[in-house]
């Protein structure tokens, strides 16, 4: 059950023809007042035909007249509204019923609290089977204004607790992180200009897409201005940056002016503020594709840097942190994908928009890697190769898991739903992505008795899934990626523990699939050089007993802090 209050207003007379009216597309059927205020003591317009709806505006409205001929000012904004909506899979409530509800609704919101004969005057019309327009007038019997502020959560809070006593559907409940939902003025506008999102929604998707590609709010400004969105600074007497509103074009006002919505009604993680904790997070660098120092591909490197999400979920600060730039990561793999798996990477990162905040407070720092390897990928010229796509693709998958048992253990409903609905989408794309490259391993598979060997290395580092993945259809190209790993000199039975320590599979519907990517990842690197490690020791053992025999502390072996050195692996 929802109970979506609105804006006030100041017209109760045209509030209640829109309530006693056939409704926008004629869907108002018998409208009827199933409950009000105890005093109401006046016919229902909509069952007597001698009532008229200016009685009952001017009936309400006597409380909000007395004050303002007392006080000699008129008080401008007074119409308390508030929509209460059933679930489309609820069961029909009768009047009775939609009455009780109305009644603990006004008493939740302050309006007409518990057991105080002198609160403010209000009705609850009916007018389809589904739900309910609560009207209220916010000044009380007494002359005094009700007092509203938290009525929100309050509300919300009763809607929960009706829909356990009356066995609705139940709803999450809320934690302050959600953003706007859309008026009624805002969709019709949108529907009557040919938009498939209202303004809101349409600016959003905007602004996540480009903060991949800015380090600072002046940078992501410019940006956006760049991408034909209208922006208005908000600046001080200094020309520092204080706010920011954005429009989108085509959305006009009555006068033909621009209509510009600012970051905080836009997402509660816009603002500015929020944007410069994590754009600002990281000091800023060069252009991606000049850095040398890393001879991977930004593919690869971003799924490199999502094998070690799972060390920063140990600290709440950090989590927050790394689900955030996991966003931002999932929308640049989109902006960049092929054109086959565009559409359902774009969806998926648009669900996964809800998962990115929480009440926790980002330590935005934390999770520099992730968000490096996001600009990294929106800043590449060239395209991923099959295998890294379909790498990385799969690691974004189990990060998203990692994320939504993160936001589940904190009993994040809403946050955990997202993640839950964005794997509908991520590992369509993924095992799309994979079929070619399942098909052309599965194509020069080894021979029967080296399949053998490596089927017995699987059951002996993975016992527990042995069976799982030598029947999935995809063994025969995870056959051909072990024996590739060791003709370049590892050793399939260790590359299978660390990828069973790094993915648990239990969670994997088809295993040999997650191990192909995670070992083709893993598999690029070098094999260990016993002979180069053996005299790596060998020299730190000499130096040591060298720094030891001149009085000269031994140093340090390694920059790693202990703790981090012995961190399990993803």
């Amino acid at each position: 059950m929802i109970a979506a209050i609105k804006p006030v207003g100041s017209n109760t007379r045209g509030l209640l023809a829109y309530l006693y009216g056939p409704g926008r597309h004629d869907e108002h059927l018998d409208p009827h007042i199933v409950a009000g205020f105890a005093m109401l003591g006046m016919p229902d317009p909509g069952r007597n035909p001698d009532a008229t709806l200016t009685q009952l505006a001017h009936h309400l409205d006597e409380p909000v007249h007395l004050r303002n001929s007392e006080f000699g000012k008129k008080i401008p904004d007074h119409v308390w509204h508030c929509p209460v909506r059933a679930a489309p899979e609820d069961r029909h409530l009768s009047d009775t019923e939609w009455a009780d509800i109305a009644q603990r609704i006004v008493e939740a919101a302050g309006i007409a609290p518990p057991g105080d004969d002198l609160g403010c005057r209000w009705i609850a019309v009916r007018h389809a089977d589904d739900h309910i327009h609560i009207l209220a007038t916010t000044v009380r019997e007494d002359g005094r204004r009700p007092k509203l502020h938290g009525s929100g959560i309050r509300v919300g809070d009763a809607c929960r607790q009706i829909e356990t006593d009356y066995g609705l559907r139940q709803l999450k409940k809320g934690d302050l992180t959600a953003g706007k939902r859309p008026t009624q003025a805002e969709m019709h506008k949108a529907q009557r200009l040919g938009w498939d999102q209202t303004s809101g929604d349409w600016l959003q998707d905007r602004i996540r897409a480009a903060i991949p590609h800015a380090s600072n709010a002046e940078e992501l400004l410019a940006y956006l201005e760049a991408d034909g969105i209208a922006i208005k600074p908000r600046r001080g007497p200094s020309g520092d940056l204080l706010g920011y509103a954005a429009g989108r074009p085509g959305d006009l006002n009555k006068d033909g002016k621009q209509i510009f919505h600012p970051g905080g009604t836009i997402a509660p993680d816009l603002t500015l503020p929020k944007l410069r904790a994590r754009l600002e997070s990281t000091a800023p660098e060069e252009h991606p594709t000049a850095r040398r120092e890393h001879p991977t591909t930004p593919w690869h490197q971003a799924t490199g840097a999502l094998d070690t999400l799972h060390q920063g979920m140990t600290d709440d600060t950090h989590a927050q942190a790394h689900i955030a730039a996991l966003g931002e990561l999932i929308e640049a793999t989109a902006q960049k994908a092929p054109d086959h798996s565009r559409a359902e990477l774009r969806t998926a990162a648009r669900t996964f928009a809800r998962a990115q905040r929480s009440q926790v407070r980002a330590e935005h720092q934390a999770a520099h890697t992730l968000r490096r390897a996001a600009r990294d990928i929106v800043h590449t010229t060239t395209g991923p190769d099959g295998s890294a796509f379909a790498a990385l693709l799969a690691a974004l998958v189990w990060a998203t898991i990692i994320a939504a048992r993160w936001h589940e253990a904190k009993h994040h409903a809403h946050q955990a739903e997202a993640a839950r609905q964005t794997l509908h989408h991520l590992p369509t794309a993924a095992d799309h992505a994979l079929v070619p490259v399942i098909d052309n391993l599965a194509a020069r598979q080894p021979s029967d008795q080296a399949s053998r060997t490596l089927a017995h290395d699987v059951r002996a580092a993975i016992p527990d899934h042995g069976d799982r993945i030598l029947t999935d259809p995809a063994w025969p190209a995870l056959a051909t990626v072990l024996a590739d790993a060791e003709a370049g000199g590892h050793k399939p039975h260790q590359l299978l523990k660390e990828a069973a320590t790094q993915r648990e599979l239990t969670s994997a519907r088809q295993p040999a699939r997650v191990l192909i990517t995670r070992i083709q990842h893993t598999s690029r690197n070098p094999a260990p050089n016993p002979r180069a490690e053996a005299a790596r020791r060998t020299t730190t053992m000499r130096l040591s007993a060298t720094a030891l025999s001149a009085g000269v502390a031994e140093p340090a072996r390694s920059a790693v802090p202990a703790e981090q050195k012995h961190r399990p692996r993803l």
